[in-house]
């Protein structure tokens, strides 16, 4: 066991997870009170290995979010702190604004309510039809869209480097958490694999794919699982088709966007993802399964609860995995132009989806505190978008759990 001594801290406070929730955190704490000493704990060689790291690196506008949430919230208050934070940096990034088409009748209903949404989150979209859609992009089609000209594109990755950096934090990298003892009297004790002990006043859990383990190892029951959906991607080999970003009208039934043209920082453009369940918790592919951590899932009532509620849904996007035609047929919708040879399979990224016992898919950002601990156990997409917020907004708990003790 662990032992955690009286008056013998390494850290004032110490985070499970390099990601960029986990770098904002420190970043919050160590700006809103100097001095504090910041430990990270993050079991990669180095920052933002996986969702910070495998997405689309979209600036989100927070047009899709329930008003008055916190997706809502921090996604439009994130994504103006977050070009304003890479101008002041120096990282890669552009507000390109996007397009977010109708192709099929029955979506206009849904594009309508969109409209609404985001002038009730304060988000200015302009309403276009086909003509006008073709202005913005020549080689895409739909019946209607709305242009939303807050989104943008940067380099996460960056940022969470520049996060790293900026907080002061010590950050050790390769230390993978297996134990945690926590004394509600004293402290919290961590064991890494490596046999390293580091003790810290407050602990905070921004553990992405492995919150919720985390949180069971610090003694409290997080009531969610995390079921991983992996989403895969392709780049398109003909990026000039292509000007910026293009979107389809999303289902509100789910927390996927479905199959998306984005041009990245880089100008390459990336089309995905879908959301196939994993078999790993860093199930990047079909090949990689981990037979504990997929018996954790199958285990869990609510995975079947989802696979009884959404198995049409799910077969679309298991035959868009498999099938290479498939997934073009899904891309055509919205960019006819688009042929087999221009699909280029690229890296695939695992969604962290908190899913509760019934089988309800979080619909939001989740933060729960518990003795001398904040555990992040719901930070999907668009958390990279709203990561300043989320950081101060857990900082601020941190703060305050310290405050008290």
């Amino acid at each position: 066991m662990v032992q955690v001594r009286q008056g013998a801290y390494d850290c004032d406070v110490l985070v499970i997870g390099g990601g960029i929730v986990g770098l904002s955190t420190a970043y919050a704490i160590t700006r809103a009170a100097p001095g504090t000493r910041v430990t990270v704990l993050e079991k990669e060689p180095g920052p933002a290995r996986h969702q910070t790291g495998r997405n689309s690196g979209v600036i989100h506008s927070g047009i899709y979010y329930r008003p008055g949430s916190l997706k809502a919230r921090y996604a439009v208050r994130g994504a103006a702190e977050m070009v304003k934070f890479c101008a002041e940096y120096g990282i890669a990034h552009a507000v390109t604004g996007k397009l977010i088409v109708a192709t099929e009748r029955e979506e206009l209903p849904r594009l309508h309510a969109l409209v609404q949404r985001g002038r009730e989150n304060g988000i200015p979209v302009r309403e276009l039809g086909p003509t006008q859609i073709a202005e913005y992009e020549p080689e895409v089609r739909g019946l209607a869209a709305i242009h939303v000209g807050t989104t943008g594109v940067c380099d996460y990755v960056g940022v969470a480097r520049q996060l790293a950096h900026a907080s002061g934090a010590e950050i050790r990298y390769g230390a993978r958490v297996v134990r945690v003892d926590r004394r509600p009297e004293r402290g919290v004790a961590v064991l890494t694999a490596s046999g390293e002990i580091v003790r810290a006043r407050v602990l905070v859990n921004c553990a992405g794919l492995y919150c919720d383990e985390v949180a069971r190892l610090t003694g409290d029951e997080p009531g969610v699982r995390i079921v991983p959906f992996r989403g895969e991607y392709y780049e398109l080999a003909r990026p000039e088709l292509v000007r910026g970003l293009v979107y389809p009208v999303p289902d509100p039934a789910f927390p996927f966007l479905g199959v998306h043209l984005t041009r990245g920082i880089d100008g390459g453009v990336h089309i995905g993802p879908n959301a196939v369940p994993a078999l790993a918790r860093e199930g990047y592919d079909w090949g990689v399964v981990r037979p504990r951590e997929l018996a954790g899932t199958v285990a869990w009532p609510g995975s079947w609860s989802i696979a009884r509620q959404h198995w049409r849904y799910g077969a679309g996007e298991l035959r868009r995995s498999l099938s290479k035609e498939a997934f073009l047929r899904a891309v055509r919708r919205l960019l006819p132009a688009a042929e087999a040879g221009d699909l280029v399979r690229a890296p695939a990224g695992v969604r962290a989806q908190a899913v509760l016992r019934d089988g309800t898919l979080v619909d939001d950002f989740l933060i729960r505190e518990g003795t001398r601990a904040v555990h992040v156990l719901n930070a999907p997409s668009p958390a990279a978008t709203a990561s300043l917020p989320i950081g101060r907004e857990v900082g601020r708990r941190v703060l305050d759990l310290l405050g008290s003790l």
